[in-house]
């Protein structure tokens, strides 16, 4: 949140992960030596798009010297910013990148259109990071060949699936997955190669699977991997982005990096896992509240980072801290751009000692579905799991819900092509039912421990202060986090009063709490 100012052998090159010997297999947590222990950074899109940024205040550790800690570190990399919006689509405007222009497309034009225009940018890149030219022309024929490939592969799928036999949506997830290799391909491939201009000893570690025949699961890539690596003198920088027989993309959608970040971190035992994001992890957004007033938290647990992915705030994907937490590995949040700064630590046995709030997040384009039935009464249990039943098949996403004797209202994190399939699913369901569909937005203070009188009218006592009328209230026994559902006009004023009212009261310094 918090941003500060910027002042062959192809096969063994490109594709050497795939190639190494099957039985090669690491060592892993279980033999952990104090004098082997190594981190697992993951660096986010935006902050891959400054590379002097990168270099200084990550690899080199701003300015420190090379013998002080340059290796055992394993870095793993997001695509470029905008990279994966081109591949995929624009994650929060939609806008249809190659895969939704090739899923929906009638036009071979469009898509193919599309990667020529992602091949032009990914080539500005290149311009950019590379002065040399031979450098260039070797950056610029790297990527070439993998978006000839996608471009060769979709073009057969199209022409395949124009017989009655095939259909293209049988093939639509491993397009995706296909697609989406290629900006974490193009990011790590081009570090490795700017990283050993400046002496550095890194390697490339390609889990992207391109050109393998070999389906494994994500532990298996990875061990295979990493089977070879040694910590001490090499500098290993991952892709996001891993190939598995199951496909990450299936399961985590544009999380995918996330987890592959965590299993590294659990598969090689890692005595840290560390996020570069180009904001701190803050008490809340400073657009809205301003930069002055958000301050880093610097100390909270895995439980608080659920609670943030539920509002679609990128922490970190809940799968991804499960193997975190289970392997009782920290996780920590730091500013790209303020590397003097501790950042943010996770871990799952934290709790601030005394109550507090600790972060006001939220949600806007929250569409909430409230189902009205007299004869719901007596019977909420068979409702509540049939329309939680097709919530699930349109891959609906909750964020929340309430319910009353004859009531329940689910408010969705879709979009409204979504939410009018669910209604209409349970209209059919439920004639009798009266369903009505509103958007609002959701706004929770979070923290560790908020067990506290009083706490709660506080929070209530702000919104009203600010005019603002609240249309539902969760609060549960749990009391790790306060929901309130505004109109969605209310949303930044809402955001801004709670802030004020719950965190600003209190001096906290450069962290709620030291990390």
């Amino acid at each position: 949140m918090q941003k500060k100012s910027r002042t062959k052998n192809k096969a063994v090159e490109f594709w050497g992960a795939a190639s190494r010997a099957p039985h090669l297999t690491l060592k892993l947590a279980t033999e952990k030596d104090p004098m082997n222990t190594h981190t697992v950074e993951k660096i986010g899109g935006t902050s891959m798009s400054d590379y002097r940024a990168v270099r200084d205040n990550i690899i080199l550790k701003n300015g420190r010297a090379k013998a002080e800690g340059l290796y055992r570190r394993v870095f793993v990399v997001s695509a470029y910013g905008g990279i994966t919006d081109m591949l995929l689509e624009h994650k929060k405007s939609g806008r249809p990148g190659i895969f939704a222009l090739f899923a929906g497309a009638d036009d071979e034009r469009e898509w193919s259109d599309a990667i020529a225009g992602l091949r032009q940018r990914m080539e500005e890149i290149n311009a950019e990071l590379f002065s040399d030219q031979v450098m260039l022309a070797k950056a610029n024929r790297f990527i070439g060949e993998r978006l000839d490939d996608a471009a060769s592969c979709l073009g057969d799928l199209e022409r395949v699936c124009q017989h009655g036999h095939f259909a293209l949506e049988g093939h639509l997830d491993v397009v995706s997955e296909m697609l989406a290799s290629l900006g974490e391909a193009h990011s790590a491939w081009n570090t490795v190669q700017l990283l050993k201009q400046e002496g550095i000893n890194a390697r490339f570690v390609d889990l992207t699977g391109w050109r393998d025949g070999e389906h494994m699961t994500l532990d298996e890539r990875i061990e295979r991997a990493f089977a070879d690596v040694d910590f001490g003198s090499e500098l290993p920088i991952a892709t996001g982005y891993a190939h598995t027989a199951g496909g990450l993309m299936k399961t985590f959608a544009r999380g995918y990096s996330e987890m592959t970040f965590s299993r590294i971190a659990v598969i090689t035992g890692a005595s840290e896992a560390i996020i570069h994001k180009e904001y701190h992890l803050s008490s809340a957004d400073p657009r809205l509240v301003g930069e002055e007033q958000a301050v880093p938290i610097g100390r909270t647990n895995y439980d608080v980072a659920d609670q943030l992915a539920n509002l679609g705030m990128e922490a970190i994907h809940p799968r991804a801290a499960k193997g975190l937490r289970q392997q009782e590995i920290p996780l920590r949040v730091m500013n790209t751009f303020e590397p003097e700064h501790r950042g943010t630590l996770v871990t799952g046995d934290y709790v601030s000692e005394t109550p507090q709030v600790e972060i006001i997040a939220g949600r806007k384009n929250i569409y909430a579905v409230e189902c009205f039935d007299q004869d719901m009464m007596g019977s909420m249990t068979s409702y509540d799991r049939a329309i939680n039943e097709i919530i699930a098949r349109f891959k609906g996403s909750v964020v929340t819900k309430d319910t009353n004797a004859n009531t329940i209202t689910h408010y969705l994190g879709n979009n409204l092509k979504t939410v009018k399939r669910i209604k209409s699913a349970i209209n059919e369901l439920y004639p009798d039912c009266d369903i009505q569909v509103r958007k609002v937005a959701v706004v929770s203070a979070i923290g560790s421990d908020m067990k506290t009188s009083g706490m709660l009218s506080r929070a209530v006592g702000a919104l009203a202060g600010a005019s603002i009328s609240v249309l539902a209230v969760h609060q549960s026994m749990r009391q790790v986090d306060m929901q309130f559902v505004v109109d969605e006009s209310n949303y930044e004023d809402a955001v801004k009063s709670l802030h004020e009212a719950l965190v600003e009261v209190h001096d906290h310094g450069e962290a709620i709490c030291a990390a």
